[in-house]
């Protein structure tokens, strides 16, 4: 487990090699195996952000155990740099939400992470 889910309204041309790459990167910027790593890439032309269509993104992670104060300022940063280059997003046209819901909130495998990292 991480979960990243991006919203942007910035269209790519190949996502299939987009979502490989930006799994990747997830993995090493999160510290975690690319095994447990899921990413989504949604486009959504009418998102919009400070009242325009301009290349915009929305960015929420789920991940478990290594999301601080300290580490999401440091992952904010890799991630942006990560979008202006990759997509065109400069870092004050989105959000970046850091959610770590427990162990027993996550399911995989017919189980929770709670029971299965006892």
């Amino acid at each position: 487990m991480p979960s990243l889910e991006l919203r942007t309204n910035v269209r790519l041309e190949n996502p299939k090699a987009f979502t490989l790459e930006f799994s990747k990167f997830a993995a090493e910027t999160l510290g975690k195996p690319e095994a447990y790593i899921s990413v989504e890439y949604s486009y959504n032309e009418y998102l919009t952000f400070n009242g325009s269509h301009n290349p915009a993104l929305i960015l929420q992670i789920i991940s478990l155990d290594n999301l601080t104060p300290e580490a999401n300022e440091k992952y904010s940063k890799k991630f942006f740099a990560f979008f202006k280059e990759k997509l065109g997003v400069p870092d004050d046209r989105g959000y970046i939400a850091f959610n770590d819901p427990g162990r027993s909130n996550i399911g995989y495998a017919s189980s929770t992470f709670a029971t299965l990292w006892k």
